[in-house]
């Protein structure tokens, strides 16, 4: 074979390898085309123009230093968008701004969204969860998604926000229009980006009716404490505080939902590491982040450059995007050994730690909802050790979501045995 055959052949698995990540095909594996690009390279460029980085060494750079900015992925992902309609249509918070208006933002909510109120909810978080594993248990066979997955993250994103019980099924369907308008606004259907905006809009009005309401009357919730934060005379604006809510209720409802279902199944395909757990029931402290480093949540991210500067051995000028795989970086052998193999000990020795995954980014967009995702995983392998004698999947090719970006899964037959 000549080099000139190597090289089209290279390329051609390089473009099957992007048709089959960002494709429908890809949905239910992601990860070996991921593998194929990361051998391949440190950055492939894509038919949309954007640079894609596979390794792990290049993604946690450019996500820990505000040299990439994070404000341009409306422009980059969602060019149908005018920018004017952008607050209605695309409500981010600081999640898409850079400082200083970032670090007022974040610090301002930080004072709404405590440690200590995260914490005070383990009691709740683990009356839910054995109310929803007995359900489930006494149903014997059933969807883990729509028995488990969805309602706990999003009864508990509910509770703390401050969103009423008559009101779930809706803010539900508006969370999930959302996540799925995250993808590339050329990769998606009409009827998708229809939906993401009235979703948007309605998530809008919806909790603009609740504010006034909390405003009026306080209440122990998220939402009231939000409207009442402040710093050095610095408060947030209604937009400001709308499009925060919004945003922590998806981020905290949909990607645990996400996190709940590929995580469980990951068990339900390694039998050995639920073994694992029950030998050692404090490895679900930690077995958690090793599940979403594995099958992470969101599974890319994009950063654009703020100076020139160089990444994977090219320069970028000002304003030149890339688009971060985390789902490759998250599995890099370089990083993790045996990257692609499932173990729940990996972040258990405090002496030898793994490398952070990127399944909560890093640096200044270090994901704020990190430690309610965890603690509800935490609580559900704890009760699940303790209540279920077997767990077991009953479909070997369980549906995903069309969904490229905020991974997950449409259903989970499983069957649940008693202890």
């Amino acid at each position: 074979m000549d080099s000139t055959t190597a090289v089209a052949e290279q390329d051609s698995a390089i473009e099957n390898a992007i048709a089959h990540l960002f494709g429908p095909e890809g949905r239910p594996d992601p990860y070996a085309a991921a593998r194929t690009l990361r051998d391949a390279g440190p950055m492939h460029r894509t038919p949309l123009g954007h640079y894609v980085l596979t390794r792990y060494e290049d993604c946690a750079a450019v996500l820990s230093t505000t040299a990439w900015s994070h404000a341009e992925e409306a422009g980059m992902m969602h060019p149908t968008v005018r920018p004017e309609d952008a607050p209605e249509e695309l409500p981010t918070s600081f999640l898409w701004m850079e400082p200083p208006d970032h670090t007022r933002l974040r610090n301002l909510v930080t004072k709404g969204f405590t440690p200590r109120m995260v914490t005070r909810l383990r009691p709740r978080i683990s009356e839910l969860t054995e109310q929803l594993v007995d359900d489930c248990l006494a149903a014997g066979e059933f969807d883990l998604i729509e028995k488990i997955a969805y309602p706990l993250p999003l009864i508990i994103a509910c509770e703390l926000i401050g969103v009423p019980h008559e009101a779930y099924d809706q803010v539900h369907r508006w969370s999930q229009d959302l996540a799925r308008g995250f993808d590339h606004d050329y990769t998606l259907p009409e009827e998708a980006l229809r939906a993401r905006s009235a979703g948007s809009r309605g998530f809008m009005g919806y909790f603009r009716e609740l504010l006034n309401e909390r405003r009026a009357n306080p209440k122990d919730d998220l939402l009231s404490a939000l409207s009442q934060v402040e710093d050095r005379g610095d408060v947030l604006t209604e937009q400001e505080l709308l499009a925060t809510c919004i945003t922590t209720f998806v981020a905290g409802h949909e990607t645990t939902a996400n996190l709940i279902g590929t995580g469980l199944l990951q068990l339900m395909r390694n039998q050995d590491q639920i073994a694992a757990l029950r030998a050692r029931p404090e490895l679900t402290q930690t077995a958690p982040d090793e599940l979403l480093r594995m099958e992470p949540s969101v599974q890319m991210t994009t950063r654009a450059a703020t100076r020139p500067i160089t990444v994977a051995g090219r320069e970028f000028e000002q304003g030149e995007g890339v688009v971060i795989l985390i789902n490759s970086a998250n599995r890099d052998h370089a990083a993790f050994a045996d990257g692609d193999r499932l173990d729940v000990a990996r972040y258990s020795d405090p002496k030898n730690p793994a490398k952070k995954h990127l399944g909560f980014s890093l640096g200044i967009h270090y994901c704020l909802g990190a430690p309610l995702a965890l603690l509800e995983m935490e609580v559900l392998l704890d009760v699940l050790l303790r209540k279920v004698k077997d767990i077991e999947l009953r479909d070997d090719a369980p549906v995903y979501k069309p969904n490229v970006v905020i991974r997950g899964l449409e259903s989970l037959p499983a069957r649940f045995t008693p202890a």
